[in-house]
């Protein structure tokens, strides 16, 4: 790459580009942030990212891959901030609540653009179910010039709360191309009932809209029936604890490991036969298409965006969501069968790449961009 990750790109007219200042709350390198990494970079526009609440160790990640961002540290630094930039007329992308609500107050008291990002909800608690009614409120109302949703299945929910279906688009998260050189990390191969043994993998925080207690379910049930199989956990979060006890218990400590949050996954991917997903919601997880990319067959709940990704044995395996039984039950069918697993292997790649390219998606994304400024300033 011959030009700076963060210049300005140039508008079709040689004008400067739209500014950009991206809302967002964080507790680490998630989902979220990888997508919201992947666009500053890849869509056309000249990119700041605020976080509300982030560890350093994230903002560092953004700086070094040459992303424009800083902390703020209340709502009182964030008008601040918008005041000074006011001039420029940037646009506002807000992302989760507390982006949303911040992004919303600020292009209120500012007259600026507001774009919402929703990547899903997770009312797992009623104050978080509290957050998610007033997120869908919020997005009602005339402040918010447009709701993009990662998923179908967040959009249907925006239309339930009487979101109106102009302001709507569904726009599913994607990935850069793989750079030249680069091809399939995993080569799965089956279980051989003499020597080759079987990683099965969950990637993700370890808190309960992820899941992991319904990934144990299904994987100790299978390593006490496959010897060869053993489960890695990949993550972080308030469960480990639990899990862990869990684990001990069955007594599998040797067979199930949980080594911690990752920075690097190309090292996993090389590992796993099969990464499952046991989330309980979900948007279009980043992970899902990252295994796709990387070759590794997926199983998964049929919650959110997934069943929109997936389709039953021809690019991943799906289960009735929450049904642990059932999961254990797909990913059994693809221990014994290499056929199998290259067949969803092959289809998962060619999915992705037709699909979910970041590339084409940062286009539509300039488009709404463009667009949207373009009306409000009318």
């Amino acid at each position: 790459m011959g030009t700076q990750l963060n210049a300005p790109l140039p508008s079709e007219h040689g004008k400067p580009s739209l500014p950009i200042i991206h809302l967002l709350s964080s507790g680490g390198f998630y989902g979220a942030e990888r997508m919201l990494l992947d666009h500053c970079l890849a869509t056309p526009g000249q990119h700041q990212v605020l976080f509300l609440n982030a560890p350093y160790e994230l903002l560092a990640r953004f700086r070094e891959a040459g992303v424009d961002c800083r902390g703020c540290t209340g709502l009182g630094a964030l008008l601040a901030h918008l005041r000074q930039r006011r001039a420029e007329r940037p646009l506002l992308n807000a992302h989760n609540f507390k982006g949303l609500l911040f992004g919303w107050v600020g292009a209120t008291l500012l007259r600026l653009p507001l774009v919402i990002t929703q990547h899903g909800f997770t009312p797992r608690s009623r104050k978080q179910k509290f957050y998610t009614w007033l997120s869908l409120q919020l997005c009602r109302t005339a402040v918010v010039n447009r709701v993009v949703c990662v998923a179908e299945s967040i959009a249907t929910l925006c239309r339930q709360a009487s979101v109106r279906a102009e302001k709507l688009q569904v726009i599913p998260n994607g990935l850069p191309a793989l750079e030249q050189g680069e091809g399939l990390l995993s080569s799965p191969t089956g279980i051989n009932p003499l020597t080759t043994r079987w990683l099965a993998g969950y990637v993700g925080r370890l808190s309960r809209e992820k899941g992991p207690d319904l990934f144990l379910d299904a994987l100790i049930a299978l390593c006490r029936q496959y010897p060869q199989l053993d489960a890695v956990m990949l993550g972080d979060g308030p469960e480990r604890d639990s899990l862990m006890a869990r684990i001990h218990e069955a007594g599998l400590q040797g067979r199930i490991r949980l080594p911690g949050y990752q920075v690097d996954m190309a090292p996993w991917w090389r590992q796993l036969d099969a990464l499952v997903i046991s989330s309980r919601t979900e948007g279009t997880p980043m992970i899902l298409l990252e295994a796709m990319q990387a070759g590794v067959p997926v199983v998964a709940f049929g919650v959110g965006g997934i069943p929109d990704v997936l389709q039953d044995r021809h690019n991943g395996l799906l289960a009735a969501p929450a049904d642990s039984a059932a999961l254990a039950r797909q990913l059994d069918s693809l221990l014994g069968d290499p056929a199998l697993a290259r067949h969803l292997q092959d289809n998962a790649r060619r999915t992705q790449l037709d699909r979910y390219d970041l590339k084409a998606l940062a286009e539509r994304w300039s488009q709404l961009y463009i667009r949207t400024a373009r009306e409000a300033r009318a």
